[in-house]
């Protein structure tokens, strides 16, 4: 592993903010990924004490690396085509348990501590509060 950039300790470093644990990858296990066509890869992400999907969001190679080292969940935004640091804005911070890969290596599990109210940017928990046949 590389060692964190400077945007990367200054996320981490904020006051009251816990320091994510930096999660060990092996590089093929990092190699045994496979990025679309746009260079991305599904995160789906779940809460590690109710084990409730909270988001799905996208992942670049610099984005898992940038995760892996900070232990705090960074995504890649296909419309702002730009990094986030999830929570950094509202607060609402992940911090990393473990991140699985499935069987074809085309979607991670993201396992997290969830800071905050939740993590849906509509103010609920999860970006799963829709169901059919409700209203």
């Amino acid at each position: 592993m590389t060692e964190p950039t400077a945007e990367l300790e200054e996320a981490s470093n904020g006051a009251d903010v816990r320091p994510g644990v930096p999660v060990m990858a092996t590089k093929e296990q990092l190699d045994s990924v496979k990025y679309g066509a746009d260079g991305l890869v599904v995160a789906i992400v779940q809460e590690a004490s109710t084990l409730e999907v909270l988001m799905v969001a996208y992942m670049d190679e610099e984005a898992l690396r940038r995760t892996c080292e900070s232990g705090r969940t960074w995504f890649y935004s296909r419309s702002r085509k730009e990094y986030w640091l999830k929570g950094e804005t509202s607060g609402e911070r992940q911090y990393v348990h473990e991140i699985s890969y499935d069987c074809d290596g085309d979607a991670l599990l993201i396992i997290i501590d969830q800071e905050g109210q939740g993590a849906c940017h509509t103010g609920n928990h999860s970006c799963f509060y829709r169901k059919f046949g409700q209203e």
